[in-house]
């Protein structure tokens, strides 16, 4: 499967999602690109985008994109806050499909 990091999300968490690959925002040039925009380039890649944005399911309607998108929601966006939440991102890599939207706390 081909993932996305979004660019507030340490490069580290790559390691986490073995068997995928797995790219980042500032690694495809794309920094500084606004959500819309983001969703767009990102959708003709990849098939999951993961942020800790939780506004941006708000923000975005992903019905009828060909993404899937996983927010993380923690306290903070360092690699030992998120490094527990990636065997559940893993279980959700399995099931989920284009246009949904899964919150993994």
């Amino acid at each position: 499967m081909r993932i996305l990091l979004d660019e507030c999300l340490p490069r580290k968490l790559k390691r986490e999602l073995p068997d995928h690959d797995v790219s980042t925002v500032p690694e495809m040039g794309w920094a500084s690109i606004q959500n819309g925009a983001l969703l767009a380039l990102v959708e003709s890649i990849f098939d999951v985008f993961i942020t800790v944005d939780g506004n941006l399911r708000h923000q975005q309607h992903l019905c009828g994109r060909n993404i899937a998108l996983i927010v993380l929601a923690a306290p903070d966006n360092t690699i030992e806050t998120l490094r527990p939440l990636m065997p559940q991102v893993l279980r959700e890599l399995v099931v989920i499909r284009s246009g949904e939207i899964v919150r993994v706390a």
